[in-house]
């Protein structure tokens, strides 16, 4: 596995990606939503990155979904960042190849309402069965 991991990513993905290295064992990959899978794999099949969780944040252009990967030989935790834009809130689901990503995709998509494409399993997860459809608990108003 190559340290330089940015730079790989850099030049494999050039102008879908956009780089921000917070500290030498810290990174955000902001992906645009069509090359999402493409550099997720090459994290997780190529250098064996470990999907360590995923999250979601509400904001004003939509939801915000981060895939925390760590690299543990190069002591290095990139996160890829994609945004679900308002109104339809949808990305490509990573579970496909990621099965770990299966079960925090669900929660992102209970509780902020994105969907997930291609998904093998988008059951609700947390919620009780009576909770109104399109009410989403950690989404603003």
């Amino acid at each position: 596995m190559s340290e330089d991991i940015l730079k790989l990513i850099d030049q494999k993905f050039g102008s879908k990606v956009q780089i921000e290295e917070k500290s030498p064992t810290r990174a955000f990959v902001m992906v645009e939503k069509e090359a999402l899978l493409d550099v997720a794999r090459f994290l997780f099949q190529e250098h064996g990155a470990r999907l360590c969780t995923a999250s979601g944040v509400d904001t004003r252009w939509g939801v915000e979904i981060l895939y925390h990967f760590s690299l543990d030989p190069i002591n290095k935790i990139v996160s890829l960042k994609v945004l679900a834009e308002k109104p339809f809130l949808q990305v490509d689901s990573v579970g496909s190849f990621l099965p770990a990503a299966n079960w925090i995709e669900r929660e992102i998509h209970e509780m902020l309402g994105v969907e997930f494409l291609g998904h093998p399993d988008m059951r609700r997860l947390l919620l009780p069965d009576d909770w109104p459809e399109g009410e989403y608990p950690y989404r603003r108003t």
